[in-house]
């Protein structure tokens, strides 16, 4: 049994519920899939191995996995709850291309720094912080630029 397994099956326990087959399926699922993901994503993945597994059940296994410290709920302005991994994960930000969906994970040392100073400037204990940028990646950027070449071709020729 790994170790996200064993946190996992004592918290379940801990709330007076079962080890069962589809939440281990569930888990498991999640833990190989290194991506953010909504409720629907997990729940496709984990139909592909059992059709029988209902929205609902995962829904709710990942909020047990959120409650167990295995996973965490992120947020990208596009109204719908990502979660991604928490267990001995390293802090991290999220950019996001508000063209793509892209979304680059970052640390940055400095950033965190100046968190801490604003944070102790006003007195202020943090217990947590998400920081989300919205933006256009490079893709993007390099895709506009090539599709604008071209329609200024297209006008001139």
């Amino acid at each position: 049994m790994t170790e996200e397994q064993e946190v996992f099956l004592q918290h379940i326990q801990k709330q007076g519920l079962k080890r069962t087959a589809q939440r281990e399926l569930i888990l498991d699922v999640f833990l190989r899939t290194e991506k953010h993901l909504s409720s629907e994503d997990l729940y496709q993945l984990v139909r592909e191995k059992d059709p029988n597994i209902g929205q609902t059940t995962v829904y709710r296994t990942l909020k047990l996995l959120s409650e167990a410290g295995l996973a965490r709920e992120v947020r990208f302005g596009d109204g719908i709850t990502h979660y991604e991994h928490n267990y001995k994960h390293d802090h991290h930000d999220h950019m996001i291309c508000s063209q793509c969906g892209k979304i680059i994970e970052f640390y940055s040392a400095e950033l965190e720094a100046l968190q801490d100073a604003m944070a102790a400037k006003h007195k202020f204990e943090v217990t947590q912080h998400l920081l989300r940028i919205i933006g256009i990646c490079a893709d993007c950027r390099r895709n506009a630029r090539v599709a604008e070449s071209a329609r200024k071709a297209a006008r001139s020729g």
